[in-house]
């Protein structure tokens, strides 16, 4: 065996092995500190273009649920103001009836007249002042989009609570009127008709809803399925990590001891010299 003091060979593979040890090390403490198994393009560079493909995915149908449930959102609003506009109707049904008979007197009838003609105008109100962030729920047609982020995946739902006023439901001040029994019994006709078409229009808000909900709970599945994707590539794999911790301490151990014994190894050349 040769003495050279130009290189120490086992020195620089010592230092060599270190340093590959410390890196491997370093990454293996980034991955149990993160949680991730990605944390650089350098770890898996396919993995991570298709775990962050998948986030955006996640990201678009998180979103798009959200989308769904606002949809929901206005649509009760708009049913629980045509709820209220179908009590008011009811009123008026025991107004009319009230104003029908004949032992009602001329100044009773201005009276049940007055309080039916309240109801029309509060329905009126109804339908022009019932607001869902700040835009009017009756009277304007608006769609829900939904995406799953990609270009193939983009749809919409169209939802539409129509117009609401005593007029658009038949009952104008000029044919409805509680002035006396005859118009009262004319007055109840449109009213009974105009509770039907309340009714119509809830159950078309109802299946509007049925149909948001729907499409809310699939984005919501879907948004699972592809949290568990993106989890199974992106997330770090706890117990071989430990394991590795363990096994890179040991051999930064074993490293640092044999690079420290090479260079002691180099300084017994100077023995000769003595």
């Amino acid at each position: 065996m040769s003495f050279s003091i130009l290189n120490n060979v086992s020195s620089l593979a010592a230092s060599n092995n270190l340093a590959i040890t410390q890196s491997s090390l370093q990454r293996t403490l980034l991955q149990l500190s993160s949680g991730s198994r990605i944390n650089s393009g350098a770890d898996d560079a396919a993995g991570l273009a298709i775990a962050d493909g998948l986030h955006a995915n996640l990201t678009a149908l998180t979103q798009s649920a959200r989308n769904a449930t606002d949809g929901v959102g206005m649509l009760q609003v708009a049913d629980g103001a045509l709820a209220q506009v179908t009590t008011l109707l009811n009123r008026a049904v025991t107004l009319a009836t009230e104003a029908s008979t004949g032992t009602v007197s001329s100044a009773q009838d201005t009276t049940i007249d007055a309080e039916f003609q309240k109801i029309l105008a509060e329905i009126d109100s109804i339908g022009s002042k019932t607001m869902y962030n700040g835009a009017a729920v009756f009277g304007n047609a608006s769609s829900v989009f939904l995406s799953d982020g990609s270009s193939t995946g983009n749809y919409t739902i169209s939802v539409s609570t129509g117009s609401l006023s005593a007029s658009g439901l038949g009952l104008t001040t000029s044919a409805a009127a509680l002035t006396s029994a005859t118009a009262a019994q004319a007055a109840l006709t449109l009213i009974t008709a105009a509770i039907g078409t309340v009714a119509a229009s809830r159950g078309t808000v109802g299946a509007e809803m049925n149909q948001l909900q729907a499409a809310s709970n699939v984005m919501s599945n879907e948004a699972q399925n592809v949290t568990a994707g993106e989890d199974n590539i992106r997330a770090a794999d706890i117990p071989t990590a430990v394991s590795n911790l363990s096994k890179f301490n040991i051999l930064q151990q074993t490293g640092m001891a044999a690079l420290q014994q090479s260079n002691q190894m180099q300084q017994s050349v100077l023995k000769l010299l003595q």
